[in-house]
């Protein structure tokens, strides 16, 4: 089954009529970098199905486009001498998804390259975290 959205720009990709720098594609994903890359060798790795966001894929496929998600981060610290990586996955136009195509950044790091992702602010209140921990349990 091959799932595929007209207007989905990496669904173009995927179908052959938009092009890209394929790094790596098996039955189920594709990587490819990155047209506006946030470090040297940026990657993207989709499924080929469209799924917007992760919460639509199922288990099966979503097992299968992690183990690409793990090569290509593998690959990146071999080929680019790496330091680490970053694995970034964004859901919904709140989160920062602008494709509207379940996707992987694969953001390779480098000692001293002053890239800050992360967005802690403060240290949350034991209140907070009780009354998010009873919310989020009562939603599994």
């Amino acid at each position: 089954m091959n799932l595929q959205i007209d207007d989905c720009i990496f669904c173009k990709i995927i179908g052959g009529k938009l092009s890209s720098k394929k790094i790596y594609e098996d039955d189920y994903s594709l990587a490819f970098l990155d047209i506006y890359p946030t470090s040297k060798g940026h990657c993207l790795v989709i499924p080929k199905n469209h799924y917007a966001t992760i919460l639509e894929i199922p288990e099966f496929e979503l097992a299968k486009l992690i183990r690409s998600v793990q090569k290509i981060g593998a690959a990146s610290m071999k080929a680019l001498r790496a330091d680490g990586f970053n694995v970034l996955q964004n859901n919904k136009p709140a989160a920062g998804q602008v494709v509207n195509h379940l996707h992987f950044h694969i953001i390779p790091r480098f000692s001293g390259d002053g890239l800050k992702i992360s967005a802690a602010s403060r240290k949350a209140e034991e209140h907070e975290l009780a009354e998010w921990e009873s919310a989020l349990k009562g939603h599994l």
